[in-house]
């Protein structure tokens, strides 16, 4: 695979740095704009504001039950809440009908997460529904595949070819192609790789020619036709199917005991090598390079063509899917955690492109008395599913879905699990101290949510999440001025040399083509610099594991 897929993870990683040089390219709008409105909270006291909100879910009700649900929960209307339960009972019973377990076992949560009376109508309950879901999924169950030696287990390993047809440049054509690795995972020829090297085949807005094939590690002149049937950008996995009896079939091991020093193998065809076998160490266990989630460093070979391929023990478990190798630096390779595979494997399985779910907040892991104690909430974007829920910022979450949480990566490791478009129960503790629990729609997690946070509220609050700096209005003659009245610790604002009190003008806000990278350029009297009238040019990519 190119290694400009893996400049992109790479890019993720150096937060402000790269957003900086990237700002040289920003050539979207850069007027300075708030937005029409922001959300506030409705007073559903008021009888007209109640009629409004039965309006719009009985609108909401036949597209998306889940949400109609929830709102009217929300509400508190005993007879919307019983008329969208009825809509969501139809929909699982329909689900069921067709065998689409995974998603009749989340609309089930739904029902249990609002306390719905009529869950003891339906057939088959969650524990039921999940086992089914199982079942049926390759890879999740374990199968005698261990081998004397490890060079065995490259026959269970494909070469992914991607035909991209002709690519023309200078005038002269040239077979266009993606060399990617992935491997088997059950007998009837599923198969695991990377989103990024079947990315050209799933990708609806582009117009070239695209054919998946797969050639297995015994046969590399043979090219077989490969469909994919799930696929997630975010994690960068894919599920691939094709019509063979896999030679060989990998266990999915676990990456958990794994730590830095251990030592693993990694299987793929590095620019086009098919049958190549390296061995490496973990480096790292907990590189955020991900939107979700830690990934691994390891210091094996891995080159252009790696990608997909696996990461195994001595006994051939998967531990990690190795998901990019940078060539412009020798030895700085990365690996994907086995653990997030066997979480969305159902997902995948489903078909269709994953959705990862959030609930509209940003937040660090608060620290106690040297302990982590939940997760902080320290932005809440207005008429997000935690603010329609009640959360604000301050509050911090100890569990989710009923599981107890401490930390950033246990919320991230729980909704990677989760399914947009679901209800589920979170728990949040105070500001006073009192602990609460609500249900939270799952929305879909947007592409970059700090666009979607600038977009829908005003500069002032959009700055906490974006740069990690709170503004104050510091002028009523001047909208753009303002005064920072507190920082996040380790925060863009706090490593460019902001503190508490700076004086700043926004001057210039703008976006890149793909609204991924918002850059500023901002007037201050820095206290770092003794006062001194400093213009300056801060840049922040949009999207970060802090989001969820």
């Amino acid at each position: 695979m190119m290694m400009k897929d893996g400049a992109d993870f790479l890019s993720v990683a150096l937060k402000a740095a790269v957003a900086a040089a990237c700002a040289a390219f920003v050539v979207s709008c850069s007027s300075i704009k708030e937005p029409d409105s922001v959300y506030e909270e409705p007073d559903y006291t008021a009888e007209d504001v109640r009629r409004e909100e039965i309006k719009r879910i009985d609108e909401m009700l036949e597209k998306n039950p889940v949400q109609a649900l929830w709102r009217a929960t929300l509400l508190g209307d005993a007879g919307t809440v019983s008329k969208c339960e009825s809509a969501v009972v139809d929909k699982y019973n329909e689900e069921l009908e067709k065998e689409n377990y995974y998603t009749a076992k989340n609309l089930y949560k739904s029902l249990a997460s609002v306390s719905s009376k009529k869950l003891s109508s339906l057939s088959k309950n969650y524990d039921e529904l999940d086992k089914l879901c199982t079942e049926r999924v390759p890879g999740l169950k374990k199968i005698n595949s261990s081998l004397q030696k490890v060079s065995g287990y490259i026959n269970g390993t494909v070469t992914i070819w991607v035909d991209k047809g002709l690519a023309v440049k200078n005038g002269l054509g040239y077979a266009d192609r993606v060399i990617g690795s992935g491997f088997f995972i059950s007998k009837d020829g599923y198969i695991i790789t990377n989103n990024h090297v079947i990315a050209d085949v799933v990708d609806t807005k582009s117009k070239s020619y695209a054919k998946l094939f797969i050639k297995l590690a015994e046969d590399s002149d043979t090219r077989i036709p490969a469909k994919v049937i799930g696929w997630d950008p975010v994690i960068d996995l894919a599920l691939l199917k094709t019509e063979v009896d896999a030679p060989f079939i990998f266990n999915l091991g676990s990456s958990e005991d794994l730590d830095v020093g251990d030592k693993i193998y990694c299987i793929g065809s590095p620019v086009g090598l098919e049958r190549t076998l390296t061995s490496g160490i973990v480096s790292a266990t907990d590189r955020k390079l991900f939107s979700l989630g830690d990934v691994m460093q390891i210091d094996a070979a891995v080159n252009s063509g790696n990608s997909g391929g696996p990461c195994i023990d001595s006994n051939g478990n998967v531990q990690a899917i190795v998901f990019a190798g940078m060539l412009q630096y020798e030895g700085l390779n990365f690996a994907i955690p086995v653990e997030f595979l066997k979480g969305e494997l159902p997902a995948l399985y489903s078909g269709g492109k994953l959705n990862h779910p959030w609930i509209g907040c940003f937040g660090h892991t608060k620290r106690a008395l040297g302990k982590d104690s939940g997760l902080e909430l320290q932005y809440v974007l207005p008429g997000g599913s935690a603010s329609r829920a009640g959360m604000k910022a301050g509050d911090v979450i100890v569990a989710v879905d009923g599981q107890r949480v401490k930390t950033l990566e246990d919320v991230q490791n729980i909704l990677i699990k989760e399914t947009a478009k679901t209800i589920i129960p979170v728990t949040y503790r105070t500001e006073s101290d009192e602990e609460k629990t609500c249900a939270v729609y799952l929305s879909v997690r947007p592409e970059n949510p700090g666009y979607t946070v600038y977009s829908s509220d005003i500069i002032a609050n959009s700055f906490v999440p974006i740069f990690g700096m709170k503004l104050i209005h510091a002028s009523t003659s001047s909208r753009n001025k303002y005064t920072i009245s507190s920082l996040i610790r380790g925060s863009i604002a706090d490593e460019s040399g902001f503190s508490e009190n700076d004086s700043i003008e926004i001057r210039k806000v703008s976006f890149d083509n793909d609204n991924s990278v918002l850059y500023a350029e901002v007037y201050t009297k820095n206290r770092k610099k003794g006062y001194l009238d400093v213009v300056m040019a801060i840049g922040a990519k949009l999207d970060s594991p802090y989001y969820f």
